[in-house]
């Protein structure tokens, strides 16, 4: 059976995600598999406040997954809201077998995410706009 979150991997993935909950300086964590894609692995960390920073991080031909806390006011007046998301990022030109690779061991990250609020699905850069994630959020009723 392919397992492709080995303890080590896990742990570095682990860590990474529990910091960036906790808000310990980090905005976004980018995570990808390792050449051998036997394991996922931290890519990078951020504390970058800026959402155009965390797309500018994604590969124009690669997948990677991410998490990313998106900051969001629903109406002037009614405060600053955040939300933990999963971002499943497949760009169509990414190749096959790391498409189909990335979507096969997703759920072994993503289970393991406690608190992530939705999912984005990204295969294009205009999926992954701030407003376009903001109208995700906002039409499953993140308010």
């Amino acid at each position: 059976m392919f397992n492709v979150v080995n303890t080590q991997g896990r742990h570095e993935a682990l860590k990474a995600f529990n910091e960036l909950k906790l808000g310990r300086e980090s905005k976004f964590v980018i995570y990808k598999l390792n050449d051998a894609k036997t394991q996922i692995v931290v890519d990078k960390v951020s504390n970058d406040q800026s959402y155009d920073a965390f797309t500018e991080q994604l590969p124009e031909n690669d997948c990677r997954y991410a998490v990313y806390i998106f900051e969001y006011e629903v109406a002037p007046g009614e405060g600053k809201r955040s939300k933990l998301i999963f971002y499943q990022w497949s760009p169509d030109t990414a190749s096959v077998r790391s498409k189909m690779v990335y979507a096969s061991s997703k759920d072994a990250l993503k289970r393991a995410l406690n608190g992530v609020a939705t999912e984005i699905q990204g295969t294009d850069f205009s999926e992954v706009t701030y407003e376009t994630v903001l109208d995700h959020l906002l039409s499953r009723g993140f308010r």
